[in-house]
């Protein structure tokens, strides 16, 4: 569901201006009959329309150039060069942006809504530039954000819900505010699964009632990740510089590797959820999706910091470098300092042989650089904490101890959370949880009330009234399960295993793929960075190497996945960010494939 800027005023831009971009003219030159022949398309391959494909050849979606400026793959370095140089502008940027856009989106459906003010305030940093002023690395780049994070503009904020269409929030989310200060370009909103994943037990990723099935431009039919789906899948496409998500558990990572890029998720505090609409504020963070670690810590240098909206900010201070952490970046040479761990049991397991191989290549590779890998740096309590069958948020009650369980927790805290977000919104009736899952049953056609009507809602809101159920009451249970999930995961977990032989490790390296990984770490509210690390030759999807640390060790993070990153990009590896293969991009299934 795409909703675009006024026709007119992109007319109006358009005509204001004299620039030719890669088929957009500002110039209507009569043709014959006096048709414009822009009107008559005599040439609609390859950009305008896919090249016919078979299912394993995927489709054909090349993007052209944008003012004789390479925009595929680019880097937010390459364009600020560009625009420095005068060989391109913000306004040409977002418009090139836009026809790739047009070209894709019918497909892949990232893209919930345009803001309708994208131009101008592109036209507004092209004078910024031209007098000189230039407000840093994300000047004039522009961006997109998971359609959960408010603005007060001209945009809706509905977590992907028909529920909250028409409500206007009381001001920008503060990763917002600090990214337009940092002269970062808000191009719109992007698709995502509704509610974050909040709402379901059974359900199609990516998946909203408002955005429809965001997809992955690796393979269409499957999974792409989320609950930020339509942010991954957007930047994979070459649709976007950069995107936020939002995490809980897993969803700005998962989303990352399974679309070939850098995911970073920050410990829980440094960027403000302030603004975001929420799950559970003990795990709730919000990060940068981008193709490569500097574009990626160049957006997360333009969104973190205190925010008093936000008390669990207010823990970074003293904890992060000044100056902001792009100057931890490095390359190869750094990896002979480095000693990382493999928690094979508690994690590697888990990982298919097939994925095992080509990671376990990629270790080598970094060991071959100087790197010293150590096996067997396991989490001491793994056999507790770590589900043996994939991703399980209520695994405590799994085991049969739900005073042990993450999702206790979540539950409640959502019933909480959610019912203070709401409070704020201007011109909306639903103010709690009873309002939502009353909407949802009102208008089940849409969204899916009930179960076993929706395609993509097969247990129809299973997740909400289990949240209602609570009714947000913090009881022993709760706390005995919070008190659990964090001490389990921090001093009992991860910490210990993140030292070996009394020394401090660089990072653990672990399959991203596997959802245990970024559970523990959702837990324990610690940070995360993927990388690409290959694809799966069955499905064409990508997966990724992740490195773990402790809460505030982001600097660690942005060292080794920059040093890892040069060591990929130099060589010959197959094992790094390759292109998306549009595999079955004419197929529309609902409910996506979990493989």
């Amino acid at each position: 569901m795409l909703r675009f800027p006024c026709t007119a005023a992109l007319v109006f831009w358009l005509a204001s201006t004299s620039i030719a971009i890669s088929g957009f003219s500002a110039k209507n030159k009569g043709g014959t009959n006096g048709i414009n022949p822009s009107q008559v398309l005599e040439d609609p391959y390859p950009y305008e329309f896919p090249v016919l494909g078979n299912a394993t050849e995927g489709g054909k979606f090349p993007m052209p150039m944008c003012n004789r400026v390479k925009l595929e793959e680019a880097t937010i370095d390459q364009l600020q060069v560009a625009m420095n140089d005068r060989r391109l502008t913000s306004f040409q940027l977002v418009l090139c942006y836009l026809r790739r856009i047009w070209q894709t989106d019918e497909y892949i459906d990232v893209i919930m809504e345009l803001n309708p003010d994208f131009l101008e305030i592109a036209n507004t940093l092209d004078e910024e530039r031209a007098a000189g002023k230039s407000r840093g690395p994300l000047h004039g780049i522009p961006f997109l954000i998971k359609d959960n994070i408010a603005t007060r503009d001209k945009m809706e904020t509905t977590a992907g819900s028909w529920a909250l269409l028409g409500s206007v929030a009381p001001r920008d989310a503060h990763v917002v505010k600090l990214l337009r200060e940092a002269g970062a370009l808000l191009l719109g909103k992007a698709t995502l699964s509704e509610w974050a994943d909040m709402r379901n037990s059974n359900y199609s990723e990516g998946y909203s009632a408002r955005g429809g099935q965001a997809r992955s431009p690796y393979n269409l039919t499957v999974n792409g990740g989320g609950s930020s789906t339509g942010s991954g899948a957007a930047v994979a496409a070459n649709v976007v510089m950069f995107a936020l998500g939002t995490e809980t558990d897993g969803s700005i990572i998962s989303p990352a590797e399974r679309n070939a890029l850098v995911g970073f998720k920050p410990t829980v505090g440094l960027t403000s959820r302030a603004g975001v609409i929420p799950e559970s504020s003990h795990q709730d963070t919000v990060g940068p999706l981008a193709r490569t670690v500097r574009d990626a810590v160049y957006a997360l240098d333009g969104m973190y910091g205190i925010d008093p909206r936000d008390n669990y900010t207010l823990a970074q201070k003293g904890k992060t470098p000044a100056g902001g952490y792009a100057q931890f970046l490095t390359n190869k040479d750094a990896l002979k300092d480095a000693v990382f761990g493999l928690p094979w049991k508690s994690f590697w397991v888990h990982a298919d042989k097939a994925m095992q191989t080509k990671l376990l290549e990629l270790i080598a590779l970094i060991e071959e650089a100087g790197a010293t890998v150590i096996n067997g740096t396991e989490l001491p309590n793994y056999e507790t904490i770590v589900s043996p069958d994939g991703w399980n948020w209520d695994y405590g009650t799994t085991r049969g101890f739900a005073n042990e369980s993450e999702y206790t927790v979540v539950k409640v805290d959502f019933y909480n959370d959610i019912k203070r977000y709401l409070s704020e919104l201007e011109n909306t009736s639903i103010r709690s949880l009873e309002d939502i899952v009353q909407y949802n049953v009102n208008n089940v056609g849409t969204e899916g009330g009930l179960p076993g009507i929706h395609p993509a809602f097969g247990s129809g809101q299973d997740g909400f009234l289990a949240s209602l159920e609570t009714k947000g009451i913090m009881d022993e249970t709760y706390y005995q399960a919070l008190a659990f999930c964090q001490r389990s995961t921090r001093e009992e977990g991860l910490d210990k295993a993140l030292i070996h032989n009394g020394k401090k490790l660089s990072a653990l390296l672990v399959p991203a793929d596997v959802g245990q990984t970024y559970q523990i770490a959702a837990q324990a509210g610690y940070p995360v960075v993927t990388l690409p690390a290959g694809t799966s030759e069955s499905t064409g999807m990508p997966f990724g190497l992740a490195l773990m640390q402790k809460a505030w060790e982001e600097p660690e993070l942005v060292k080794w996945a920059s040093a890892i990153e040069d060591l990929q990009l130099s060589s010959d590896t197959p094992y790094k960010r390759t292109l998306p293969r549009w595999y079955e991009y004419r197929t529309k299934n609902i409910p996506v494939l979990n493989i």
